[in-house]
């Protein structure tokens, strides 16, 4: 009696085993879902193909979703549509505050110049300080929400001193050329296509008069926390890509533009001008980036941008705190 019921229990446990073999099995062969943006490293990464061979080799496909801003990638991914993308320094902070289960994996060097607030060529608005009472479009919880805040009070000024009119770089354009508002904050390659289209005029960018930076304008590498747990290795193959194509970016900017002009619809002269704004070289989170992103967190809950206080160090893998 007692072997039959050992005998049955073996099967039981080998049963258990197969099938979660197959789950794990399963797991490891899901779609690799990664969110870009119509610009910067990861749509080299796309453009390519290295990924997706790599990845090919271990029986996984990847699948790329374009998004017009941070903010509406870091939104797939809270919504458990996105495994991996890139943003700006405010959209991790926003999606924090808001639940979503995301980690900093990566940054990218600091790349001031990469954004600005910009003014039709012919506006009567001459300095930061002008933009008192004006409208001033941007993209809500984008990168450039916190050059604006910085723009703003080291010209004297509150960020309720401004209208903000919260616009996708698309629309934002489309307003700023029918002069629906007064001035716009927008990053590359959308800051280069209008500067060098309208002739728009540069108040400020993130580097002062003076040579120090206004701000640094950090890319982050972000993963759904779940995502980055359980396939660490498909993680740091991606890391790794990324610092293969930004190396080669590095090397030889005007081939990479004549890459990226057909699939992005910008002139190779102009997305010459973004890509010698850009930071390149991953790298790893240091306890300098997070106290800098942790005071960009400090500001907007001041200013009552977010809902809460935010620990961007929970957001760190491995994190203590």
């Amino acid at each position: 009696m007692m072997g039959k019921a050992y005998s049955a229990l073996c099967r039981l446990a080998l049963a258990a085993a197969l099938t979660l073999g197959i789950g794990a099995a399963s797991a490891a062969e899901k779609p690799v879902r990664i969110g870009y943006q119509k610009y910067g490293t990861l749509l080299l990464l796309k453009e390519s193909g290295k990924l997706d061979k790599q990845l090919k080799a271990q029986g996984i496909a990847v699948e790329w979703r374009e998004f017009p801003g941070g903010p509406q990638l870091l939104e797939a991914l809270n919504v458990g549509a996105l495994d991996f993308g890139i943003t700006g320094e405010a959209p991790p902070i926003f999606a924090q505050a808001a639940g979503a289960p995301l980690v900093y994996v990566g940054v990218e060097p600091p790349a001031p110049k990469g954004e600005a607030i910009l003014v039709p060529k012919d506006s009567p608005l001459k300095s930061v300080a002008d933009l008192k009472g004006k409208k001033v479009a941007l993209n809500k919880g984008s990168n450039v929400h916190y050059l604006l805040v910085k723009a703003l009070e080291d010209a004297g000024l509150k960020y309720s001193d401004i209208q903000p009119t919260y616009l996708a770089p698309a629309d934002a354009r489309a307003a700023f050329e029918q002069g629906s508002v007064d001035a716009w904050v927008i990053w590359d390659p959308y800051y280069a296509a209008a500067a060098a289209a309208t002739q728009a005029r540069v108040l400020v960018d993130g580097v002062r008069a003076d040579g120090s930076d206004l701000v640094a304008n950090h890319q982050f590498y972000l993963a759904e926390r779940g995502f980055n747990e359980t396939r660490p290795q498909v993680v740091q193959t991606i890391l790794a890509a990324l610092k293969d194509i930004d190396a080669q970016s590095r090397g030889d900017q005007k081939a990479v533009a004549q890459r990226l002009s057909p699939q992005v619809g910008i002139p190779v002269p102009v997305l010459e001008t973004a890509l010698a704004r850009m930071g390149y070289g991953v790298q790893p989170i240091t306890p300098e980036v997070v106290a800098a992103q942790q005071k960009i967190a400090d500001t907007f809950h001041q200013l009552g941008l977010i809902p809460k206080p935010i620990r961007v160090s929970d957001a760190i893998p491995g994190s203590k705190s």
